[in-house]
């Protein structure tokens, strides 16, 4: 019998899982145990810091509600939702990468007609975004489905202001059409601040990180028979690109909104003035 010792803290703690009878639960847990000791060993907490652990962790679940998900702020912030994320991903390579899904996603976003402006609140600069969805083999993708939302022009998402945006602003679902093709109307984006109020925030300010998101427009593209993708584009040349507070940010998902000036297209596509275009085509792959 071995008993309980700072040399064998993490043994003697694992023999308890040892009658675990779900073999990925028992791995999963042996592999917490010994690198929560490990840290603990490490950086050694004193009883204070450790009752500060706690209680952080116990503010963080405190903010947490049916509109705002603190927890997945700071799996964010800490890396652990992009590395999640990227392992559970890994694509072809002419697939489109994904990217964290972030905190502000709703299930019920509206279903809107192709070519529909998802912008309610009338501000920002209007925007033509519009692209195809494709197959591995570059064949078009019919009724595929576009899920996007972004933060409007002052940086936030409609559900973060409810009484302040209209409901489901900068939301809507989409579908191709048989030529994999989808367009509609929205704004560019801008770079934003992610929320500080919280525990999250507590620990971004005394790590001396900044709080920003490079400018973005979300994405879920999913069709029958197709693995989806959760992902972002992002506006090149955007500030914090190099420097994304959640690490969202990947090469290939960069991408140019293009100022048309052109006074017979903005006629033609229905703008008063100038407006940016954004194209960017999405690449499936089938299920296995």
């Amino acid at each position: 019998m071995q008993y309980f010792s700072e040399k064998h803290s993490a043994e003697v703690v694992i023999k308890q899982y040892e009658n675990c009878k779900n073999l990925r639960l028992k791995k999963i847990m042996e592999s917490a145990i010994t690198h929560l000791h490990d840290f603990v060993k490490d950086v050694e907490p004193t009883q204070e810091e450790w009752s500060y652990v706690i209680d952080y962790l116990t503010k963080t679940g405190q903010k947490c509600d049916d509109k705002r998900q603190e927890f997945i702020l700071l799996s964010d912030v800490l890396g652990i939702s992009a590395l999640v994320d990227t392992i559970n991903n890994r694509k072809s390579i002419n697939a489109t990468e994904s990217t964290v899904l972030g905190p502000f996603h709703v299930n019920n976003a509206p279903k809107r007609k192709m070519g529909e402006n998802i912008n309610h609140d009338g501000k920002g600069e209007p925007a033509y975004i519009f692209g195809q969805i494709l197959d591995t083999n570059n064949n078009p993708i019919e009724h595929a489905e576009i899920d996007v939302w972004q933060a409007n022009e002052d940086g936030f998402y409609d559900i973060q202001q409810p009484d302040v945006q209209p409901e489901m602003n900068l939301r809507g679902v989409f579908k191709t059409d048989k030529d994999g093709k989808y367009y509609f109307r929205s704004v560019k984006p801008k770079f934003y601040s992610i929320p500080t109020d919280g525990p999250v925030g507590t620990m971004i300010s005394a790590t001396g990180r900044h709080p920003n998101r490079p400018a973005h427009l979300h994405y879920i593209v999913s069709a029958k028979g197709y693995k989806p993708v959760v992902t972002h584009v992002f506006v090149k040349g955007s500030e914090y690109l190099d420097s994304d507070a959640v690490f969202g940010v990947k090469e290939s998902l960069i991408s140019e909104y293009i100022l048309i000036t052109d006074k017979n297209k903005i006629k033609e596509y229905g703008f008063e003035d100038q407006y940016y275009e954004l194209e960017f085509n999405f690449v499936l792959e089938k299920t296995d």
